[in-house]
């Protein structure tokens, strides 16, 4: 039985999807795993393909995969979540061999924002002065510098949400990078370093513009959308994965505390150095690093 199957993962641990030597991946993963349990009959036979080829730290909530397995879908999803705690299979169901799992209806990005509501409002004006077809020479990775190489974005959208605000980006297919350098170019304008003219017509291909990666981190492959509906799901998560999730929030927290703590620390040295020299200075007395051939006391930070 050929299988589609929904899967997401925690890109923090991951050096990507595609399998490199010495180096753990999502694939790489998944398929030692596969012929480690013997879910499948052979790799070949297996014919593993993916929608979506995420890069190193990019996580997924929603990507796709198809294989051949002879198991029934319940037990296969089942096993698939024993692989590795940060890989989750939620969804499956058979489709037949001409299936072509990349000529997906769409899919969907979501990037976190981060920054103060008045640079969140900048980079809601500058998706709303993008156009629908992006030339792909600047926004993405690889691609050759002459004809223009047009990718249409169904979706430009920024959302407010309980945890934050975000960049909603959907279409058919997108090249190499071109999330990541979508929202380094809009970080430019937002901060500005570059004016929303000049990113317009890049995206537009009448000019070509050098951009950076945006870091990996925030961006999440949501969803990839076929026809039709999933037949098989499953909402349980294993004894591994739950542990997982329960490690990534409690260092999550302890970051975030140990980084407040530093920052506190260090400003409240700063606010504690300017009282000092505010008094001594009234007392008419200030002090300073004594010059070079000068005698007095070493100077020493607090």
């Amino acid at each position: 039985m050929r299988w589609l199957i929904r899967f997401g993962y925690d890109g923090e641990g991951f050096a990507g999807w595609a399998r490199q030597p010495g180096r753990r991946t999502v694939e790489g993963v998944i398929r030692d795993g596969l012929a480690r349990r013997r879910l499948v009959r052979t790799l070949g036979e297996a014919g593993i393909e993916v929608a979506s080829r995420t890069d190193a730290g990019v996580s997924a909530r929603a990507n796709a995969l198809t294989l051949r397995s002879d198991l029934p879908a319940r037990p296969l999803l089942r096993a698939l979540n024993g692989l590795a705690p940060d890989i989750y299979f939620d969804a499956a169901r058979p489709v037949p061999e001409e299936f072509r799992v990349r000529q997906a209806l769409w899919r969907e990005y979501r990037y976190l924002l981060f920054g103060p509501p008045s640079v969140i409002r900048r980079y809601r004006t500058i998706a709303n002065r993008l156009p629908h077809e992006i030339d792909a020479r600047t926004f993405g990775r690889g691609i050759p510098p002459g004809t223009p190489t047009f990718r249409t974005i169904d979706l430009l959208r920024i959302h407010d949400g309980s945890g934050g605000p975000w960049l909603q980006v959907r279409a058919r297919s997108f090249v190499w990078g071109m999330v990541r350098k979508l929202v380094a170019g809009m970080t430019e304008c937002a901060e500005g370093r570059l004016s929303v003219d000049e990113l317009a017509d890049a995206a537009a291909g009448r000019r070509r513009l050098t951009l950076p990666l945006a870091p990996p981190d925030p961006l999440v492959l949501w969803e990839v959308r076929y026809p039709g509906r999933w037949t098989y799901r499953t909402h349980g998560r294993s004894r591994h994965q739950h542990h997982h999730l329960a490690e990534a929030k409690r260092r999550a927290a302890t970051r975030l505390r140990i980084s407040s703590l530093i920052v506190g620390n260090v400003a409240d040295r700063h606010v504690r150095g300017g009282r000092t020299m505010a008094r001594e200075s009234r007392g008419g007395r200030v002090r300073s690093r004594p010059r070079s051939g000068e005698r007095g006391r070493p100077y020493s930070d607090p």
